[in-house]
């Protein structure tokens, strides 16, 4: 033992209590990668790769029981590791083996591994938690009539799963689904192995369904369906394969509209080349959602839109297009922040149109004349077609006006206006094909229609973007603002 003076003791005593003081961490918070949108959406420090996703459903009443692996690679280094989640109950985490701290911060769960994770380093975040589907309105699960379908757009996917929420990182899916017989489960992708019979612990037998999707999916298209449901294949433009979910008890009524995505797709597919995923269909769920929805390879529809008395076939059809335009313009080419939507919205917008127009039912300058009339209503009341105002709060769906459906497809025919219908054509075509299975926002778009115009279209195209006013319409002096004009329906 060695003695020290009673003044060096004090000194090295104030000196361990500042270290101390300087370990504490700060408590756990909610981050976000800063979309101007949704600011606290995503999570710095980490890009995942992959979620596998076990989902056990009993009924609608009761939450699913769940397990999520994600495997995913550090961008830095992590003390901490943000998940956006929130909808459910967490019994256990682990990092990389080992088990994990975790507490909720805001819609965040916040995981302290048990030392940090270094930077380019594989990171693998295993959770069991369970998944409520119960009394919410804000999206994520959605209760139909015989069981559950999900619509995780705009924010709502982390409302299902903990994830990373935003479409800038994107991942690839497999699911596990676990329903009681009677019961049949859907998911993205393609069929991973057949489905098998498990014990439950139970007197009621269950069956495991798997999927897995070919390409990397952003969170919110995300789509799993429970229900007394009937699977229908069929065969699509150079053998792809096709399949429809539909209330079994609609199978023989719902078939006439079922017949027509072959069609659909050769239509796509001769304006803007080869579809981009391993399978397409079309999911009919018995729900009210006010909306129709793209999730990916598997599009999300009201069962009322096909059997209600409220829309003329020709609508129906050209909205069945909107959606499976998407699949190239939202899906494949993914937005890389919530305010390059319109490129999503705005072409699927511009081929449901065009498709309409090609029924010989509504034409394209007819319904674009009417749009550029109510455009400076719409960008006043939602903002400019690519720096769109928030959603209300409480509202998020109502981040989804028509300025980003007719008001940015209005863009689109502009652009066409200027430049031609030649070079509009190869834009479309290169824009899909150059950010396939990626992401892209509206600077690469300009940027890519200024190539293949030949010029400089960036002071053409920033009014028609960012303006508050909409512009004159090359080509149509006499077409003028006005004030008017009813919102469309939602068809997201």
């Amino acid at each position: 033992m060695r003695l020290t003076s009673p003044r060096l003791r004090a000194a090295l005593l104030a000196t361990a209590s500042l270290s101390l003081v300087a370990a504490v961490a700060p408590p756990p918070q909610a981050l976000g990668i800063g979309d101007r949108l949704f600011p606290e959406l995503g999570n710095p420090g980490y890009d995942v790769l992959s979620y596998d996703l076990s989902l056990t459903y009993k009924d609608n009443r009761s939450p699913l029981d769940a397990v999520t692996v994600i495997d995913a690679r550090t961008l830095q280094q992590l003390d901490r590791i943000n998940l956006d989640f929130t909808h459910g109950t967490v019994q256990s985490a682990q990092v990389n083996g080992a088990p994990a701290e975790f507490v909720s911060a805001g819609e965040d769960l916040v995981l302290t591994p048990p030392r940090p994770v270094a930077d380019n380093a594989p990171l693998r975040i295993t959770l069991r938690h369970t998944s409520d589907p119960r009394g919410r309105g804000d999206g994520g699960w959605v209760p139909t009539q015989d069981g559950l379908a999900m619509a995780n757009q705009a924010d709502a996917a982390h409302r299902v799963f903990p994830c990373n929420d935003h479409p800038a990182d994107k991942a690839y899916f497999t699911f596990r689904i676990t329903a009681p017989d009677g019961k049949t489960a859907v998911a993205n992708g393609l069929p991973l192995a057949a489905p098998h019979r498990v014990a439950t612990g139970t007197a009621a037998a269950a069956t495991t369904w798997t999927y897995r999707t070919r390409h990397p999916m952003a969170t919110e298209l995300a789509q799993v369906s429970i229900g007394t449901s009937a699977v229908v294949h069929r065969t699509g433009p150079h053998g792809l394969p096709l399949r429809d979910v539909v209330p079994a008890a609609d199978r023989e009524r719902l078939e006439p509209w079922l017949k027509k995505t072959p069609g659909h797709l050769a239509w796509m597919e001769e304006r803007v080349g080869p579809y981009p995923f391993e399978t397409y269909g079309v999911l009919i769920a018995d729900a009210t959602t006010g909306f129709e929805l793209e999730t990916q390879t598997l599009s999300l529809f009201e069962r009322g839109i096909f059997t209600g008395a409220g829309y003329p076939e020709w609508y129906v059809e050209a909205v069945m297009v909107h959606e499976l335009a998407h699949q190239w313009f939202g899906d494949s080419v993914t937005p890389r922040t919530w305010s390059d939507l319109w490129l999503n919205e705005g072409h699927a917008t511009w081929y449901e149109a065009l498709y309409a127009d090609g029924l010989g039912k509504y034409s394209l300058e007819r319904r674009m004349k009417e749009a550029y009339q109510r455009s400076d209503q719409w960008r006043a009341a939602g903002g400019p077609p690519a720096a769109p105002k928030g959603p209300e709060p409480g509202k998020k769906i109502s981040l989804f006006r028509p300025v980003v459906y007719d008001g940015s497809a209005l863009v689109l025919y502009a652009l066409r206006q200027e430049i031609g219908s030649a070079a509009f054509d190869r834009i479309q075509r290169r824009w899909v094909a150059e950010h396939a299975d990626s992401v892209a926002g509206t600077e690469d778009f300009v940027r890519l229609a200024s190539q293949e115009a030949g010029r400089d279209l960036t002071a053409f195209l920033q009014p028609w973007l960012y303006g508050k006013k909409t512009p004159p319409m090359p080509g149509h002096p006499d077409w003028s603002g006005g004030t008017g004009g009813k919102a469309t329906p939602k068809r997201v």
